[in-house]
């Protein structure tokens, strides 16, 4: 039988990608932080995940409340029109800046998921998108893969370079 995962142990996971992706951001020098490659500079990954925190907070509430996230309402390809407004929101270039701010971000959210009824973090809420039935829970799935998956981007494309 497997182990049922709770808030807290999602809480421990997000902490675990978050602060590997803190060290690899850290690891880069001004000019690798600010170049480009695959559209987006580590800066703009940066700037994407501050605000994805912020979104989950606010779309786990519409969730919880059975609404469609306002995120997923019209987010373009792949969520083009979604991020191009977290990098211009989150503009800075100071990476010190920024990394306060997904410290800040994170601390924040991990706020909203501890004030989750653990019983409705993993609930369907009759909310669906593109099929798939969205919980808190799967949200943050998603979220926690994207701070690997980018953090696995910046460390691949930085040892080439």
């Amino acid at each position: 039988m497997s182990k049922l995962v709770t808030i807290e142990d999602q809480i421990a996971k997000l902490a675990k990608s978050v602060q590997a992706f803190m060290r690899c951001i850290v690891s880069l020098n001004e000019e690798l932080f600010l170049q480009k490659f695959n559209d987006w500079a580590p800066r703009d990954i940066l700037a994407h995940l501050i605000g994805w925190n912020r979104y989950v907070i606010e779309g786990g509430k519409e969730l919880l409340r059975g609404e469609l996230p306002f995120y997923d309402i019209d987010p373009g390809d792949n969520y083009s029109k979604v991020n191009a407004v977290l990098i211009r929101e989150y503009s800075s270039t100071v990476k010190e800046e920024l990394l306060t701010d997904l410290r800040q971000s994170t601390r924040d959210l991990k706020e909203f998921l501890r004030s989750v009824d653990p019983i409705s973090w993993d609930r369907d809420h009759g909310v669906r998108h593109a099929g798939l039935t969205i919980t808190v829970k799967n949200t943050m799935d998603e979220l926690i893969a994207d701070y690997d998956h980018h953090r696995e981007q910046i460390e691949r494309y930085t040892s080439a370079v």
